[in-house]
């Protein structure tokens, strides 16, 4: 098996192409051991809250866009949004991710005072944010609420291709510098990329893995792109699981403690989907805590699977998932192992 880490971008890229050509079988066996030797058949789970679809952006991939008039448009309250924390901690979740467009109605005071509550009602979960770019100062002020995980998909690490899914008024530089941020402020940090969206190419997928060695990232999030109709890009062709599988495989090697989700867009594509990514050396799976009334709202594609379940339907569907698969679904935090050392060692 060759070293991926050793790799230049050509040589990435080519691998990439090649679909790990000779070397597959033994890339996923040694993606399997790396993930056993770091958190054994553990499968970390996370409790998803969507609580607002509102996003002032206008990404052409992105079925929540600020221009599509199509979208029906919800925000949760605060009082939902502890109410969807509440049953997921009954459910056994010690993790709440608050996902949402970026929407201007939730300032910097409003998500303060939900990470707050959130860790004062629960003290022993983590709160995890994903809610795109904010300045430092933001993030500083989230993490001293109580926020420690933040996830924000870089998309490309490629600056032409960053051009081709995003409108003029975003960059690729803010988009980076937030990664870099967040990372020196303290918080556990994902970023991410879709795989087989628009204009991607294997050279432009080498970019990402090259800036995600050179980020060092506690949490990786990859998926396929999946088109959502009433986006610019609504025609495009889907991403592929088989692809994705690969990149896991992949980010597995490079990155040997990283926290990888099974995604549901794999899940999207493929019914056995989210087992297939755990056995490519994915550990972490993010069932649905959102209200049911508001699920099939938060259409970022189509076709999402779980949009009409109960949280309580999507917690003991995963665990069954994840069993037969031949893992085990853990109650705990999940935290990222080198990162939970280095704070227990400064004793926050």
């Amino acid at each position: 098996m060759r070293d991926l880490a050793r790799m230049t971008r050509a040589e990435l890229a080519e691998f990439i192409r090649d679909g790990g050509g000779a070397d597959y079988a033994e890339l996923m066996r040694e993606a399997d051991r790396l993930r056993h030797l770091s958190y054994d058949n553990e499968v970390y789970t996370r409790g998803l809250i969507e609580f607002t679809n509102f996003c002032k952006n206008d990404c052409l991939y992105c079925g929540i866009r600020r221009s599509n008039p199509y979208a029906e448009r919800y925000r949760l309250t605060q009082r939902q949004i502890l109410e969807c924390c509440s049953l997921g901690w009954e459910l056994g979740y010690r993790t709440f991710v608050l996902q949402g467009g970026e929407d201007p109605y939730f300032t910097d005071e409003r998500i303060e005072r939900i990470v707050y509550s959130i860790r004062s009602t629960h003290p022993d979960c983590a709160v995890t944010l994903s809610i795109g770019e904010r300045s430092r100062e933001s993030y500083q002020r989230f993490y001293n609420a109580g926020a420690q995980r933040y996830l924000l998909r870089h998309e490309t690490a490629n600056d032409e291709h960053y051009h081709k899914l995003h409108p003029a008024a975003m960059s690729p530089e803010n988009r980076k510098r937030c990664l870099w941020d967040l990372r020196d402020i303290g918080y556990q940090v994902g970023a991410g990329f879709m795989v087989g969206s628009p204009f991607q190419t294997p050279e432009y997928l080498a970019d990402d893995l090259l800036f995600l060695q050179e980020l060092q990232p506690h949490m990786v999030g990859i998926g396929p792109f999946i088109p959502q109709k009433d986006t610019p890009f609504g025609t495009f062709p889907s991403g592929t699981v088989e692809q994705t599988l690969l990149l896991l495989a992949m980010l597995r090697m490079l990155l040997p403690t990283a926290l990888l989700p099974a995604t549901t867009a794999v899940g999207t594509l493929d019914p056995l989907g989210r087992e297939k990514a755990l056995k490519a050396g994915a550990n972490v799976v993010m069932p649905n805590l959102s209200p049911t009334d508001v699920r099939k709202k938060y259409l970022l594609y189509d076709n999402k699977i779980c949009t009409g379940d109960e949280a309580a339907e999507c917690r003991f569907c995963i665990q069954g998932r994840v069993e037969r698969a031949g893992f085990r679904l853990t109650v705990s935090r999940g935290d990222h192992k080198e990162w939970r050392m280095q704070h227990d060692a400064i004793g926050s």
